[in-house]
């Protein structure tokens, strides 16, 4: 059997190792990985690889990796062709630079690229991806720009899910590399204004540089005094006062179909509205204090992913109306429009990108993404 060289993480410890290079199966081709993003579930699964499979567990993935075995992480891959399996259209010629959804299909059973025993990843020489999940990369984008599809296509997804119009306001709570990737995302859809709210100095500053109209620091300023918008109102008391105007207003034009004016005041954009809110920080209590602080009528895009149990109180949630909506990857069109953004130059993923190492680096630039001052993005090129 062909053996390649990978770095691996098994009991909580990354190495380089020589493994078995994967065989692809039906439907299937094997790349030689030319550029793989870490990512930070990544950093989270080499501590808590236990608590994920539990988790998924849960909803019917039950070959998510476990502490013991050896696993080759690495989600975010671009590579170029090698050779296919069988059952495939060999759509590509050997050589074509291509990238993938994550995700395989061998023998029946479904398993996640990077995080399943059976499914190794991109920190490695060489990788297998399903034919029907990939598409192939442009000429002219480079593999540290088509690497960033995977990540990029994830904040698509939180996008639309937010279905933020162009006039109304988002804030971004947390500007690690998916909360800039959001912001890249939210300005490529023409979201006029965005706000971005991180205590890193580094990390507004690509903010930034990733298209925020505003950045704060929220130890010092508020997010949510921010920004101008159309009647945005802070309390139910301020709610139930304007309620009150606009009946006095609308009650004294005569004939007026009064009813239908205020029903159709949401659609027209006439009636008090929050912002659209990403949290992307992911840690217990931050879900409760955007809960807790922002205006009535809030849209909140849950992005960053907790692992532990956290603590809401509904009852706010109840009062404000607050719409809550959890996210989680892409579909196949986000995942090529995502590469479509990238080679049409509407999306620059650059800024995100602050580092790059070969598979004997892989282990310290965990350690030195744990610092938000120095990395938001390194990517890993197996061949260097």
């Amino acid at each position: 059997m062909n053996q390649m060289r990978a770095t691996v993480v098994q009991d909580n410890e990354l190495s380089v190792r020589s493994v078995p290079r994967p065989e692809p199966g039906a439907g299937q081709l094997l790349i030689k990985v030319q550029r793989a993003g870490i990512c930070g579930s990544d950093l989270h699964v080499r501590h808590h690889s236990e608590e994920l499979n539990e988790v998924v567990s849960e909803i019917g993935y039950t070959t998510a990796m476990r502490p013991d075995q050896e696993i080759v992480l690495g989600h975010e891959v671009v590579g170029s062709v090698v050779e296919y399996g069988p059952g495939t259209r060999g759509r590509w010629t050997p050589g074509t630079s291509v990238t993938a959804l994550p995700v395989l299909r061998t023998d029946g059973e479904v398993h996640m690229v990077g995080f399943d025993v059976d499914s190794p990843g991109g920190f490695a020489e060489y990788c297998v991806v399903q034919e029907a999940f990939t598409f192939p990369v442009p000429d002219d984008v480079t593999p540290d720009q088509a690497v960033f599809t995977e990540p990029l296509a994830v904040a698509l997804h939180a996008v639309r899910r937010g279905a933020v119009s162009t006039r109304r306001p988002a804030v971004v709570i947390g500007c690690g590399p998916i909360g800039l990737a959001v912001i890249l995302m939210l300005k490529a859809q023409g979201v006029r204004t965005v706000v971005a709210s991180d205590l890193s100095p580094a990390r507004r500053a690509l903010a930034v540089r990733c298209g925020a109209d505003v950045v704060v620091d929220p130890r010092e300023s508020s997010p949510w005094d921010a920004y101008r918008q159309r009647g945005p109102v802070g309390s139910l008391t301020d709610y139930l006062s304007f309620g009150i105007d606009a009946m006095q207003v609308v009650r004294r034009i005569p004939l007026l179909p009064w009813e239908k004016v205020l029903l159709n005041a949401d659609r027209l954009g006439q009636s008090p509205t929050g912002p659209v809110v990403f949290e992307c920080v992911g840690v217990p209590g931050m879900l409760e204090q955007v809960l807790t602080a922002a205006p009535l009528h809030t849209r909140v895009v849950v992005v960053g992913v907790c692992m532990e149990a956290d603590t809401i109180r509904p009852a706010i949630a109840i009062h404000k109306e607050i719409d809550l909506r959890f996210v989680f990857g892409y579909d196949p069109a986000e995942f090529a429009r995502t590469l479509e953004l990238i080679a049409g130059g509407k999306v620059d993923p650059s800024p995100l990108h602050t580092g790059t190492v070969g598979l004997d680096g892989v282990a310290q630039a965990f350690t030195d993404l744990e610092d938000p001052e120095t990395h938001a993005k390194i990517l890993v090129a197996p061949w260097a």
